[in-house]
């Protein structure tokens, strides 16, 4: 039988069906009886010989049958004849090649060509017009189809269901959902490990077997500190972080004795100020329910010198970044930050020490007490970062590609706990802030900033506790109001330098026993040399003008002389628990008079975290 003869009697699912219908008798009736065909028999045995005489003109015969499956007459007669053909041909003779050189065990192949001729594809159940969602057997056929791809329709765009199945399509159908989980499996494995690769992994295993077994011990011994700690951790939602400060310290040259604040005097005492150590504990308790919120609890405990003291420098300029003496342990802040907005902005809510610095942000690197600038002036720009603050509302919004853009607002409360008259949220010292960031790149950005703030009676710093007394102080105790402009920027040339400054723009108004105003400028310009010997280390220098009143509706009190503070220091790592920072700074002409001696303050501060 030719390969061409083979392929016409497979083209049919007529004759595939009389071939099930030979070998199933039961089924053959069905089919039968539910197509409409001509009932078939089964009792002659045809030998291989017989089959090529039988289908030798089978394509002729064929030529004029129309290619149905339902089709009757002599179709399904040649259909009954072939199929018990194949019946009895015995199991070891099918690969035995006839007279064309085919084997019968080629008739997967043809029936598949046969099956591709007379059905179409399908990629979606949804394109076979005959199947609904209500069918039983949907979901199972809606898998086959669009998850395997192995399941044809007819060219009329139906499935057909509901008719017989014969052995042929029954081997079809299966055979190509075989290949196509075959095709998934060697996509999936094409890449994986040969057997080669896997003996070389097991020598690799067996030279270093004291390497791996030293490491599972390890993983074991890890895995046994990593159960206990989480079985005695401090809280699901809360992190423990400390930070203690040593400050050790000293000022150098005459007490300043030239001030209208004070008052000049003649009682010279050069160097009153002795050695000293001060110290600062911080406990942070860092919150959160979310994951993105934040509740900031501290408690805090320092004693440290307040070197401006009439006894010790007289000079605001003197001060170090936190001095004093606290009441015991206190609480320092109590705060809750949470985003909004599809985390495109972030929402601060505070009742306790939410200060200026945390509600906007501060581009100069020297910000931090335990790292940062050994000085009160050298931290931050005092026109906007200092002043009434504690207790009220921030927002921080961002923009742009990067959150390059940001805006950033609050308003905060010096004294928000005191109920009584000329206090409280609204009606005592606050301020009220705003702050535009702009950074073109990662090692550039600018930042515009304006806060308008108010001062109590007797509560009044409009310098931020720094500068000269009649800057922080214009009108004494007297209530006063203030507008601030500020503009800042900080820009990384290099890995291992920085350039950065601030200025700073103060008009203030006196709002009690008078109306008089004043006009208050600072400066300043910052280097910084991160990684300056080894990584993680910063050297600095900074260069500034502290606040100076410039003008002043009485010219006797304006300032008529000029203070630069210049100020170096080293911060050195030993690990990420211990620093050290040796540093100091010169005050020349302090509180703005020329009369008063440079006075150098110094220190050797040492940080521990954990």
């Amino acid at each position: 039988m030719s390969k061409r003869s083979l392929n016409l009697w497979l083209l049919s699912p007529a004759v595939l069906g009389a071939s099930l219908l030979a070998s199933l008798p039961a089924v053959a009736e069905i089919s039968a009886t539910e197509t409409g065909e001509t009932e078939l028999t089964t009792n002659n045995a045809i030998t291989i010989a017989s089959i090529e005489d039988v289908t030798a003109d089978l394509p002729q015969q064929l030529a004029q049958v129309p290619v149905n499956p339902h089709a009757g007459g002599a179709f399904s007669q040649a259909n009954s004849v072939v199929g018990k053909a194949y019946q009895e041909i015995p199991l070891a003779d099918l690969d035995a090649p006839n007279a064309n050189g085919n084997t019968l065990n080629q008739l997967n192949q043809y029936g598949r060509e046969g099956q591709s001729r007379r059905q179409s594809q399908v990629t979606s159940v949804s394109q076979l017009s005959d199947v609904q969602p209500t069918d039983w057997a949907f979901q199972a056929l809606q898998s086959l189809v669009e998850r395997y791809g192995c399941i044809a329709g007819y060219p009329d765009g139906t499935f057909r269901g509901n008719r017989a199945l014969t052995r042929f399509e029954f081997a079809a159908g299966v055979n190509a959902c075989l290949e196509r989980v075959n095709e998934l499996i060697n996509a999936a494995t094409a890449d994986l490990v040969t057997r080669e690769d896997l003996a070389k992994m097991q020598r690799l295993m067996e030279e270093f077997a004291a390497e791996l077994a030293s490491i599972r011990g390890r993983v074991t011994v890890l895995e046994a500190r990593t159960a206990e700690l989480e079985a005695n951790q401090f809280s699901t939602t809360t992190k423990l972080h400390g930070e203690v400060v040593f400050w050790p310290g000293d000022s150098f040259g005459d007490r300043a004795r030239h001030n209208v604040a004070g008052g000049p005097f003649s009682r010279r005492n050069s160097d009153p100020t002795q050695t000293y150590l001060g110290y600062r504990v911080r406990l942070d308790f860092d919150t959160s329910f979310t994951g993105r919120d934040l509740l900031k609890t501290r408690l805090q405990v320092y004693d440290n010198p307040n070197l401006s003291d009439f006894d010790l420098t007289n000079s605001l300029m003197t001060r170090t970044p936190f001095d004093g003496t606290s009441n015991g342990v206190e609480l320092d802040d109590l705060y809750y930050r949470f985003p909004a907005f599809n985390n495109r902005a972030q929402i601060f809510i505070g009742a306790n020490s939410l200060d200026l610095d945390d509600t906007m942000e501060i581009l100069t690197p020297f910000n931090s007490d335990g790292t940062g600038s050994i000085s009160m002036f050298g931290q931050r720009n005092p026109a906007i970062f200092r002043g009434p603050e504690g207790a009220g509302v921030g927002a921080n919004f961002a923009f742009g590609d990067r959150d390059r853009y940001r805006l950033n607002l609050s308003y905060l409360a010096g004294n928000a706990s005191d109920a009584t008259a000329g206090n409280g949220l609204f009606n005592g010292s606050n301020t009220a802030s705003a702050q535009f960031v702009f950074e073109p790149t990662e090692k550039l950005g600018f930042a515009v900033e304006y806060a308008r703030k108010y001062f109590t009676n007797g509560g009044v710093e409009v310098a931020g506790g720094t500068g000269s007394w009649i800057a922080d102080r214009p009108f004494g105790d007297n209530a006063t109001t203030s507008d601030n402009l500020g503009f800042q920027f900080n820009w990384r040339l290099a890995n291992s330098f920085q350039l950065g400054g601030w200025f700073g723009a103060t008009w203030a108004n006196q709002q009690n026993n008078g109306s008089d105003s004043a006009t208050i400028l600072n400066w300043a310009v910052t280097l910084g040399f991160p990684d300056l010997l080894r990584e993680g280390d910063t050297g600095a220098l900074i260069v500034g003008m502290p606040p100076k009143v410039t003008s002043h509706d009485r010219p006797s009190l304006e300032n008529s002389d000029t203070s630069l503070h210049i100020e170096a220091f080293y911060h050195f790592p030993f690990s990420e628990y211990i620093s050290i920072t040796p540093g100091g700074y010169f005050i020349s002409n302090p509180g703005h008079n020329d009369r008063n001696a440079t006075i150098f303050v110094g220190t050797l501060r040492t940080t521990f975290q954990f």
